[in-house]
């Protein structure tokens, strides 16, 4: 747990959350936690796995993380968890644009994998990622939630909490798409992608630490569902109750409905 006291803090099945005054104290929080898990992890194995989402949502989270030069991140090997389909190479937009320039060239990573989207065979693509993914475990995913309750793009309609591939091609539902343009990224629903190359559900959860950073208005019905619906991929965020080292970080505008 970080040493910055949250507003709130409260378990939901196994999900712990905790609540703080501003998004810049949660994202503080989150990036201590996560730090902590890195050294910790770093005594016990010869590298640590993670898994990075790519959203405004993580912007004060991995603010805070890039300030923790003191950790050996060249023992650390890096994943994004989506990509957009359809975009032109280079494009400001795709999610391994925003980590390069919010994470992964602020830090000296020993090992990034970046997601291809401009493969001319996304499924082979799927493949290849799925591939990197399987060599260790996974330690540590660093997740957001959609509007919707998505992780990473597994939207209700395409989430599956059994799901046999470790990556795949989806389809984007419409809440997703519309939440891309809400968040600045694009000028309107029409200019958004409409398939993306998503790590599933279980790879997401497979991890050894899930720490989900969530704040703003925007996310308050979705982090009501996650944490009162039933578990089901009706809200895929709902998963993460049943997960026995997650962390919901929140901040007030978020947590507003709980």
């Amino acid at each position: 747990m970080s040493s910055l006291v949250p507003l709130r803090r409260l378990a939901v099945d196994s999900l712990q959350v905790e609540v703080f005054p501003s998004r810049q104290m949660m994202g503080q929080a989150a990036a201590a936690d996560a730090a902590a898990r890195i050294t910790e992890l770093l005594k016990e194995q010869e590298c640590v796995r993670m898994v990075f989402a790519a959203a405004p949502s993580q912007n004060e989270f991995l603010a805070a993380l890039v300030t923790y030069h003191q950790l050996e991140w060249q023992r650390v090997e890096a994943f994004h968890m989506d990509e957009y389909l359809g975009l032109p190479a280079g494009a400001s937009q795709s999610f391994g644009c925003f980590l390069n320039e919010h994470l992964f060239t602020r830090l000296p990573f020993g090992r990034i994998e970046y997601i291809n989207a401009a493969s001319h065979n996304p499924e082979d693509e799927c493949r290849r990622y799925a591939a990197l993914l399987a060599e260790r475990p996974i330690d540590i995913v660093c997740a957001g939630i959609g509007e919707n309750g998505h992780m990473a793009f597994n939207d209700p309609s395409v989430a599956d909490f059994a799901d046999q591939s470790a990556v795949k091609v989806v389809a984007m539902d419409d809440i997703c798409r519309q939440q891309q343009v809400n968040d600045g990224a694009f000028p309107n629903i029409g200019a958004v992608p409409t398939q993306a190359i998503t790590l599933t559900m279980p790879t997401l959860m497979s991890a050894r630490y899930l720490l989900c950073v969530v704040p703003g208005p925007t996310k308050t019905r979705a982090v009501y569902h996650t944490l009162s619906a039933e578990i089901s991929t009706h809200c895929p965020a709902t998963i993460m109750r049943n997960h026995q080292t997650a962390i919901l970080y929140l901040d007030s505008a978020s947590a507003e409905l709980i």
